[in-house]
C-alpha cells in the first residue's frame, strides 16, 4: 500500500506551488482516512502564516490558501484568496472556484487572464466550453469544443464536456458513453462520477448509482448533489446512519439548507424503527386484497355500471366510500347495495372502513364530471414534467405512478405512507402540481 502523502509538507513546508502540486493534492486526498481532516489543518496553518508574510512570499501563500480552500469547497473563501495571487495557476482555479459560484463572466474573465499567464491553452478552453454550456450558449461550446479533438485519447474533461452538452440536448446514451470513457482516463473526475451515479439512479440501478457517488465523495471538493442522492440512496437501502452521515455533511457545508435538515432528521428517526416480517407480510397480503379489481366479481349490470360511474376500480376504493354515497348515486339502491356488501364481507372488508380514522368523505367517488380535451392532456403528462427531486420520484416510482393523472387520483395521507415519503417531499408534489392547476385528491 502507497504511503499517506504529507499534505502539510506539501502545501506549508514546501515553498513552490504549481499544476504538480495540486495533483499531489488531488492524489492525497483521493488516499482517504484523516487526509481531508489534515487539508483543514493546513488551511488554519496557512492562515497564520500569511500574518507575518509580505510581498512576493503573502502571495504565494495566498495561491497556496485559495486552492486549499477551493478543494476544502470553500469558494467564497477560495475567491478572496486567490485574487490576490499572482500567475496562471492561480488565474485558472480563481476561474473554477468562481464558475462553481455560477459567476459565468467573471470566471471567463479569470481563465482568460490565466491563459495570457501561460496556463495550458485547451485546459483553459475545456473551462470555457463548461461556462457556456451553462449559459445555453451551446452553438459556442461546440464551436469551441471542436477546435480540441485532439484531446480525445488522452483528456477526462474533454469527454465530460461531450457528455454535458450531449445530457442537455436529450442524448442520453452517447453522453453516457463519453462520462465511462473520461472515468477511464481519470478515475477522480468527480463531474464525470456524479453524472454516472445520476445517470443509474435515474434508471432504478441502486447498486451502481451508490457505488459512483461513493467514488464522486472520496474526491473532494465533495459534490453536495452527491451527498443528497447518496443519503436517499442509503434510506431506500435501509442504510440509516450512512445516510445520516452524509445530511449531516450537507449541513456542514450549507447550515441553512433545510431540506437536508428535514432529510436529517428522517434518517435519525428511521434508526429507531425496527423491521417486523410478520406486521409486512400481513400487510403485503392486505394490501393485495385492495387492489383486487371489482370487475374480478359477477356483478349485476346497475351496480357495475354505477360503481364504473363513481370510478370505483378496487375494493380499496370500496373501503373509502360509505354506505349513503352510493346510495346517492342514481340508479343505485339497497338490492345492489346489499350485493356490494355481501362481496366486501367475503374478504373481510367493509365500506367506509378506510375513513373510521376521520377520513373526509372523498369528491372522487361522485359521478365523473366530462372534462375537456386540454384537461385531458394535462392528465396525461408524463410524471418527468414534475421535475421531481430523486426521493420524492422514487416515491412515484414505487407507487406505479406514471402521469399527472395517477398522480390527482391520490391523497396526501397515501402517498405520506410510502417508504421515504415525508412532509418534504408531499409539500414539493403539491407545489408542482399546482404549477399545472391540479392538486391531490382530496386538497
Amino acid at each position: 500500500m502507497d504511503s499517506m502523502i504529507d499534505l502539510k509538507a506539501l502545501m506549508v513546508e514546501r515553498e513552490d506551488c504549481d499544476a504538480g502540486t495540486v495533483q499531489q493534492l488531488r492524489n492525497g486526498l483521493a488516499q482517504g482516512g484523516t487526509q481531508y481532516r489534515t487539508l483543514r489543518e493546513v488551511a488554519d496553518l496557512l492562515k497564520k502564516k500569511l500574518e507575518s508574510a509580505t510581498g512576493a512570499a503573502a502571495k504565494r501563500v495566498h495561491l497556496k490558501l485559495g486552492i486549499t480552500q477551493f478543494f476544502l469547497g470553500h469558494l467564497g473563501d477560495a475567491v478572496e484568496q486567490l485574487r490576490q495571487a499572482e500567475g496562471a495557476l492561480a488565474g485558472f482555479y480563481l476561474g473554477r472556484a468562481l464558475a462553481s459560484k455560477q459567476e459565468y463572466d467573471e470566471a471567463l474573465k479569470a481563465f482568460e487572464k490565466a491563459e495570457k499567464a501561460g496556463y495550458t491553452a485547451s485546459q483553459v478552453n475545456l473551462q470555457k466550453v463548461g461556462i457556456y454550456r451553462q449559459k445555453g450558449d451551446m452553438a459556442h461550446a461546440r464551436s469551441l469544443l471542436g477546435k480540441l479533438e485532439d484531446l480525445a485519447s488522452h483528456n477526462a474533461e474533454y469527454h465530460f464536456q461531450i457528455a454535458s452538452i450531449n445530457l442537455s440536448e436529450g442524448e442520453r446514451s452517447t453522453a453516457i458513453t463519453h462520462l465511462e470513457r473520461a472515468v477511464a482516463l481519470d478515475p477522480a473526475h468527480t463531474g464525470a462520477l456524479f453524472q454516472l451515479g445520476h445517470a443509474n439512479d435515474l434508471a432504478g440501478n441502486d447498486d451502481e448509482a451508490i457505488s459512483y457517488y461513493e467514488r464522486c465523495i472520496n474526491h473532494p471538493p465533495v459534490h453536495v448533489g452527491a451527498l443528497v442522492n447518496l443519503g436517499v440512496l442509503y434510506e431506500d437501502n435501509d442504510n440509516y446512519d450512512k445516510a445520516e452521515e452524509c445530511f449531516r455533511k450537507v449541513l456542514a457545508a450549507n447550515p441553512s439548507d433545510d431540506q437536508a435538515r428535514l432529510f436529517l432528521k428522517d434518517a435519525h428517526a428511521s434508526l429507531t424503527m425496527y423491521y417486523n416480517p410478520e406486521e409486512e407480510h400481513a400487510f403485503n397480503r392486505f394490501s393485495q386484497v385492495l387492489e383486487i379489481p371489482v370487475t374480478d366479481f359477477e356483478l349485476s349490470v346497475r351496480s357495475r355500471n354505477c360503481l364504473k360511474k363513481m370510478n370505483i376500480r378496487t375494493l380499496g376504493d370500496l373501503t373509502r366510500v360509505t354506505e349513503q354515497q352510493l346510495l346517492s348515486s342514481k340508479n343505485f339502491g339497497e338490492t345492489s347495495l346489499g350485493e356490494i356488501k355481501e362481496m366486501m364481507s367475503a374478504k373481510g372488508l367493509r365500506l367506509g372502513q378506510s375513513l373510521e380514522d376521520g377520513a373526509q368523505l372523498d369528491s372522487r367517488f361522485r359521478p365523473k364530471q366530462p372534462i375537456s380535451e386540454q384537461e385531458q392532456a394535462v392528465l396525461s403528462k408524463p410524471i418527468a414534467d414534475l421535475n421531481l427531486s430523486v426521493r420524492a420520484r422514487k416515491c412515484m416510482n414505487r407507487l406505479g405512478l406514471n402521469s399527472l393523472g395517477d398522480v390527482v387520483q391520490r391523497s396526501a395521507d397515501e402517498l405520506l405512507e410510502s417508504k421515504n415519503f415525508g412532509m418534504t417531499s408531499l409539500n414539493e408534489v403539491r407545489e408542482k402540481l399546482a404549477q399545472f392547476g391540479l392538486s391531490l385528491r382530496g386538497d
